[in-house]
């Protein structure tokens, strides 16, 4: 009996709150926005990590493996201390965006290994260094080294050689909702014996500061082993530990003194049980065994190569012997967990594929965080408290005074970037789906809530800028997870009512961008920077500061995009609903009118679409000159392929009036109708097709997409075509020159802060996109369109089997190849050799464009967890089609 899906039903009819407690604590708190009171906005110096053992937050916190309640009331996670640490390690260290040379990046060794969708089976992997941490190493050596070296590394420092480290594995099992055992085994992975400290730490979230909830929690010693937390909200919490460890206990309170040097108002501190372990001190600690915080320490040595466990359970109930029945719920839990999983890689029958996906699923379920941002609060402050600097009341999301977010939300990475996006949580939610579609769902959702969106429409992009613009993929993401979970459904019915909710603020989004971005009303569209920081050869958000506009391929095919996602849910909802026909219509003129206008802006004889390169790219308008093509070769010039979309023929026939309105835009506009549609010709089993691109272009654009000099690599396409490298693109505006170069690894520019970068790397979302889109065109096609692949190979296959061998591609970048090593890893020994690193994987932000070296956000499973859905579906594909991409595989 597949027992999770059982959960997971009982918690979508709130029968049970199976998902009340999960892994909701971000692993950075410190040098967040949100914590940021400063009256210059420099939040990554604002909060430190040296200040955050002694600072107690405001808006969140913080923990190794934490987990929390769905509101963060109550908290618990993980410390350690190797007995040589200036620190115990109680949170992740990494460098801020100003101390590495590639920018912000986490120096720690972690994996997240497994996780049930309600969270009822967790399991990650921390590893430890036995000698001193190397955190001033790390600090000096990246701040010496520049633009164009490698980012050192903490396995560079030399503190994992000879295997001289703490292997801690922890678990989480869930006996009921609130009865949860919390387990650490910790492997000596040395040649000698060694001590360590462990610390399973409980703390309350400050919340009784604030004004709204003016009662103070408590925590208290109830026996030798036992802890009671108490809230008046929640009631009691027991907390059983193993054996008799130290109980240790203080407040969750800022320590002024250390921080600011100023008297503390409170006797009993945040780093009171930090400065207990590594000094011995107790001042700070409470002798009445109680307060907000509080610790369970134990004192462990190892032998080499040996182990030990710390066992502690959290129970709302308590029941006899909670210990003794520990394994056993462990045990259980597991079971569950490969029931589940069982099924759901069912078809996935290759054993390195179903660990990458595995590893991948389990990274998009740990990166849960509960999201905590009140910017009306944020900007004003808290009544009697510290008040923030007035130059914040205009300066960062000062508009956005509406926004109250309270939820918990799926993160990119939650040490890199411990906050939402808005497209990177669309490309989250489609492997999401197949995990749990109720969360999905609700992921989708949450962004268009009112109290996200602002009045005007525009969805919030992210902390450090809501003003900021993300392309539109939304109404793309609520399309496909629709299709996903009706697929999934066993009565292959679709949620209406997610969809219609969804719809009908999609339209004010939409309406923002029409009215924002297309200011006179040209059907072509400016979107600043659209997440694609270094793809131009200036900052595009800042394009005004040349005294001009950029009318951007990208943004106005993005454009394109969304008008056909609102058309395709149109006609979805019409199946319930046949006044959703005009709908439809509306955004199938929006669509014709941007195809129209991108080649030919306001009947200038103006085009995106350059004839000599067979290209698109952005045009610059600057006062008193000619227009100008910016021609560089990116995937600006390729985005126009994402808007597409083939239709059933038969979806029409019970929708008169739109099938009217859409032979008469074919009648009345036959060049219009020739140049984006093949509506009149009918593909295969009667599909019509709208897409941007027909014929010629199309061919012209993957010809230069798949040709392995430009941008197809061997571990997917590119960001910038190679071409730049020997050729780079260079420009004159203003007496300026400006240039772009192909860079297949990290930033060599700090346009837009260290680590960004899109001057050649893989991504995988805007991969996947192109995936999806090919595979689109196949369906109207079929087999009768094929093209060079590689370019210049001789060799012509179907759009599909090109689609499958991109997505291997791509899979293969965290794949071992014939001599047992991992792109994912390059050159790495130990990563690819030491049987204890070569089976964990880590999902980076972006890979090398020539090597598929993982680089940027170590943790950033978000969109490149994508990679679970590409396995999914290759593995679907292989039941029918068992040779078609292997046959013409590298």
């Amino acid at each position: 009996m597949n027992i999770e899906l059982k959960r997971l039903k009982e918690d979508r009819e709130k029968t049970r709150h199976w998902k009340k407690w999960g892994p909701y604590l971000t692993e950075r708190q410190w040098g967040t926005v949100r914590e940021d009171y400063s009256p210059d906005g420099s939040a990554w110096e604002n909060v430190t990590h040296d200040d955050a053992r002694s600072k107690a937050y405001r808006w969140g916190e913080e923990g190794i493996g934490g987990i929390s309640d769905n509101k963060q009331k109550l908290c618990i996670a993980w410390a350690f201390w190797n007995g040589k640490d200036e620190m115990i390690k109680e949170r992740l260290f990494g460098l801020t965006g100003n101390q590495g040379n590639h920018g912000e990046d986490v120096k720690e060794l972690y994996y997240y290994l497994d996780s049930s969708p309600t969270h009822s089976y967790m399991k990650m992997l921390y590893k430890y260094p036995q000698s001193k941490f190397p955190y001033k190493e790390l600090l000096d050596e990246n701040h010496r080294r520049g633009k164009e070296d490698k980012e050192y590394e903490i396995l560079d420092t030399g503190v994992f050689d000879n295997n001289a480290y703490f292997d801690i594995y922890l678990e989480y099992a869930k006996e009921d909702i609130e009865d949860i055992v919390c387990k650490a085994t910790i492997h000596n992975r040395g040649s000698e014996e060694a001590t360590i400290c462990v610390m399973p730490t409980i703390w309350f979230r400050k919340t009784w500061f604030t004004g709204d909830e003016p009662f103070i929690p408590t925590l208290r010693k109830n026996g030798e082993n036992k802890i009671k937390a108490f809230s008046p909200k929640s009631g009691n919490y027991s907390f059983i530990f193993q054996g008799e460890p130290e109980l240790k206990f203080c407040d969750n309170e800022t320590n002024r003194e250390r921080l600011y040097h100023i008297g503390n108002q409170k006797k009993y501190l945040k780093d009171a049980i930090n400065d207990y372990v590594i000094n011995g001190e107790v001042v700070h600690l409470n002798p009445n065994n109680s307060g907000t915080k509080s610790a369970a320490i134990y004192n462990l040595t190892i032998p080499a190569g040996g182990k030990s466990e710390v066992i502690f359970r959290m129970q709302k109930m308590q029941t006899e012997d909670p210990i003794e029945h520990a394994e056993e719920i462990l045990k259980n839990r597991i079971e569950d967990t490969e029931t589940f999983y069982g099924v759901l890689q069912g078809r996935v029958k290759d054993d390195q594929m179903r660990m990458i996906q595995r590893q991948a699923y389990a990274g998009m379920l740990w990166t849960k965080q509960f999201y905590y941002y009140n910017v009306e609060r944020w900007l004003e402050g808290d009544s009697g408290r510290y008040q923030p600097p007035q130059e914040r009341k205009s300066g960062r999301n000062s508009n956005w005074r509406h926004l109250q977010n309270y939820d918990i939300i799926s993160m990119p990475d939650k040490w890199e970037y411990p906050w939402y996006a808005a497209w990177d949580l669309a490309f989250h939610t489609i492997p999401l789906a197949r995990l749990d579609p109720d969360f999905a769902k609700d992921q989708l959702l949450v962004l268009l809530n009112d109290w996200y969106m602002h009045p005007n429409g525009q969805m919030p992009a992210y902390e450090w800028n809501f003003n900021d613009v993300n392309p539109p993929v939304h109404a793309w993401a609520v399309q496909r997870v629709y299709q996903i979970d009706r697929k999934n459904n066993e009565n292959k019915v679709g949620d209406h009512e997610f969809l219609e909710r969804a719809f009908h603020k999609l339209l004010l989004n939409f309406t923002w961008w029409v009215n924002q971005k297309d200011e006179e009303g040209k059907n072509i569209f400016e979107g600043g920077f659209l997440g694609l920081d270094n793809i131009s050869v200036f900052d595009r958000s800042h394009v005004d500061k040349f005294f001009g506009k950029l009318e951007q391929a990208d943004a106005t095919s993005w454009m394109a995009m969304f008008s056909l996602n609102m058309l395709r849910i149109s006609l979805d909802l019409c199946e319930f609903n046949k006044v959703y026909q005009h709908t439809a219509t509306k955004f199938l003129e929006h669509f014709l009118n941007i195809a129209g206008a991108m080649s030919n802006i306001s009947k200038d004889n103006i085009s995106l679409w350059d004839d000599e390169d067979n290209f698109f790219y952005d045009v610059l308008h600057l006062s008193g000159e000619e227009p100008k093509l910016m021609k560089v070769k990116s995937i600006v010039g390729i985005i126009p392929m994402f808007a597409v979309e083939p239709i059933r023929e038969e979806l029409f026939d019970d929708l008169p009036e739109f099938k009217k309105r859409l032979d008469f835009f074919f009648k009345e506009r036959p060049k219009l109708a020739a140049l984006v549609s093949n509506w009149i010709h009918p593909g295969r089993d009667k599909r019509r097709l709208f897409s941007l691109l027909r014929g010629h272009r199309m061919k012209s654009i993957l010809n230069k997409m798949l040709d392995e000099k430009e941008f197809l690599s061997e571990f997917g396409i590119r960001s910038l075509s190679k071409d730049h490298l020997e050729h780079p693109y260079s420009v004159q505006i203003n007496g300026n020159k400006f240039s772009i170069r192909y860079a297949p690894g990290e930033s060599e520019t700090t346009m837009f802060g260290g680590n960004s970068n899109w001057r050649g790397p893989i991504w995988f979302p805007i991969n996947y996109l192109i995936i999806e889109s090919l595979k689109k065109f196949d369906y109207y096609y079929g087999g009768t369109f094929s093209i060079e692949y590689p370019t210049g190979s001789g060799k012509y296959i179907t759009l599909d089997l090109i689609a499958k061998e991109l997505s291997l591609r791509l899979i293969n970048i965290f794949m071992k190849d014939k001599d047992g090593n991992r792109p994912i890893y390059a050159d790495n020994e130990k990563m690819q050799k030491d049987p204890h690193f070569q089976d964990l994987i880590l999902f980076y932000e972006y890979f090398h464009g020539d090597n598929g070296r993982g680089l940027g956000a170590s943790h950033q499973t978000g969109w490149t967890g994508l990679v679970a859905e590409l396995i999914h579906k290759y593995h679907k594909e292989q039941e029918f089609y068992p040779n078609a991409a292997t046959e013409f595989s590298s």
